[in-house]
């Protein structure tokens, strides 16, 4: 539910696919695609175990984004970890600390978007892109970071209507893709089902001492996949035009 009236810059909608543009194709299927080369498909198993639970994280931090966000005179607002770090611990007497984490946070962020928010995704299109286009690699990079720069200048409003438009068609590709890879091999899906399970609780594996290695890979990329815990996604939803933290919570 939207109402236009209440303060933020974005709708709900908005908020959430901006929040799902980086995680659909770079966690979803890389970071899948990762988890089974290094941990086997047990680590299927524990990716769906974690994401269940990461649910609750990404609740609580699209709530807390909401409900410690500032908004200046002119309607910006300003939100996420570092905010409701910094704040929520100063209600409860923690200032010192509370500055400290969200510092630590804001700096963090910042390396997390480089490497996992940029260098991952531009490498990763670009060795799937390069057979096709033939140009150099710090060519396609400087491409990317123009048409990236193009949408990111004009604030949260531009990044949101611009997901809005893509984000579902990126859905709806995956979504189309994932079925016909299954409905294409559905006469394998008990043995893989059975293989995902057995393998889950295995004492010996491929990957750094078998279910100890599936079971941390699991969650490694589960965290990639789904961001839940990371918190990057509550910046987004914390500009979402709503008077329900809460509400947005849900959304996320």
């Amino acid at each position: 539910y939207d109402n236009p009236k209440d303060i933020g810059q974005i709708s709900h909608f908005q908020a959430l696919t901006s929040a799902l543009s980086a995680t659909i194709g770079l966690g979803n299927i890389a970071g899948v695609a990762i988890a089974v080369s290094l941990g086997g498909p047990g680590a299927v198993f524990w990716m769906i175990f974690i994401a269940f639970f990461s649910m609750s994280a990404k609740f609580v931090s699209g709530t807390l984004g909401q409900l410690y966000r500032n908004v200046d005179e002119k309607g910006n607002v300003n939100g996420g970890p570092m905010y409701y770090l910094s704040k929520g611990l100063e209600e409860r007497g923690y200032i010192v600390i509370g500055q400290i984490l969200a510092s630590l946070y804001a700096l963090f962020i910042i390396g997390g978007a480089f490497g996992g928010g940029n260098m991952f995704q531009a490498n990763q299109s670009y060795v799937l892109l390069q057979p096709y286009i033939g140009i150099p690699d710090y060519i396609y990079g400087i491409l990317l970071a123009i048409l990236v720069g193009i949408v990111i200048i004009g604030g949260i409003k531009r990044i949101g209507q611009t997901t809005e438009r893509i984000v579902p068609f990126m859905v709806l590709i995956y979504v189309s893709a994932s079925l016909f890879i299954i409905l294409s091999n559905i006469t394998l899906i008990p043995e893989v089902i059975a293989l995902i399970i057995n393998e889950a609780f295995t004492t010996q594996g491929a990957f750094a001492g078998g279910f100890i290695g599936v079971l941390v890979t699991g969650i490694q990329r589960a965290v990639f996949s789904n961001e839940g815990g990371v918190g990057s996604a509550s910046i987004a939803h914390s500009a979402a035009k709503t008077d329900e933290p809460v509400r947005e919570g849900i959304v996320a």
